[in-house]
């Protein structure tokens, strides 16, 4: 399992006191005051949410020791994290935290590796499953959903990927 998963981004100040735009990454995106201190990917600085509002498409978050405009935009852009053991377990059969898909192996039903699950992605038109190929090259985005991977084994580290008939035929 993944150490660290991305739950949040802060964008820019939002007033003179030092409250910041943020951005939630969570299924219920209000959660993310309740997951403990937030963390940079390095661990390096820590960060409390004193108190979040929601906003238009985002919330308004003041973070503890952060009272100023200027130190509000020192933290633009940036990602935080918590210890991936922080989330709660999911119940809901094929349900699945990305992170913990990241870095398992892909696989054809036969079996043979095709490479390993780099990122998913949601660009407004469902969900893209990123897979780098082994020996290197440009990755391999496909459709994630039932009919191109059609089975995920987390013991095994696995995902079982059936590239469209298209992407099949440019290989050859």
């Amino acid at each position: 399992m993944a150490g660290r998963v991305c739950v949040a981004r802060i964008g820019a100040a939002h007033g003179v006191r030092g409250e910041v735009k943020l951005w939630s990454f969570t299924q219920d995106p209000a959660a993310v005051a309740s997951y403990g201190p937030l963390e940079t990917q390095d661990g390096a600085r820590r960060f409390e949410i004193e108190a979040l509002r929601p906003a238009k498409d985002h919330f308004v978050a003041r973070i503890a020791g952060v009272a100023s405009r200027d130190a509000a935009e020192q933290l633009r852009n940036l990602d935080l994290y918590i210890p991936r053991t922080r989330l709660p377990d999911i119940e809901e059969v094929d349900t699945f935290y990305h992170a913990d898909l990241v870095g398992l192996d892909a696989v054809t039903p036969e079996g043979t590796q095709v490479g390993t699950v780099h990122a998913l992605h949601n660009f407004g038109a469902g969900d893209i499953i990123e897979i780098m190929p082994l020996g290197g090259g440009e990755p391999l985005m496909l459709p994630f959903n039932e009919t191109t991977v059609p089975k995920i084994d987390l013991e095994a580290r696995q995902v079982v990927i059936v590239p469209p008939t298209e992407i099949e035929a440019q290989d050859n």
